[in-house]
Formats: structure tokens, sequence, C-alpha cells
């Protein structure tokens, strides 16, 4: 079994390898998310209504 005291050591020494992210580059790439999650919404509501017209269309054929 591995000496836990070790193993905290390799991870604090393989946590000082890490490159973190300057704070420009979170603020960036959280801007680029928020920009995709509001185009996906945008498009998700679009194909949304169209399919309900569709289909609202379809079913008062027979009518």
């Amino acid at each position: 079994m591995p000496n836990p005291f070790q193993f905290l050591q390799e991870v604090r020494a393989e946590a000082g390898k890490v490159t973190w992210p300057t704070r420009r580059e979170t603020l960036i790439t959280t801007g680029i998310v928020i920009v995709m999650v509001i185009v996906a919404s945008l498009f998700f509501v679009a194909v949304d209504q169209a399919l309900r017209l569709i289909i609202k269309a379809v079913l008062n054929l027979g009518k």
C-alpha cells in the first residue's frame, strides 16, 4: 500500500506543473461559452417552433 504522505507530495508536485489560465483568458472563454449557449438556445427554440407549426398543420389536414 502506498504511503499517503508520499502520495500527497506527488500530488502537490504535479499541481505545481499545471499552467493555469490568466484572468483575461478565463473571461474570454467564459464570454464565448455564454454566447454559444445563447446561439444554441435560439436555434433550438426556432427548430421547436418550426416543428410545432408543421405538426399542427399536418394534424389540421384531416379537419
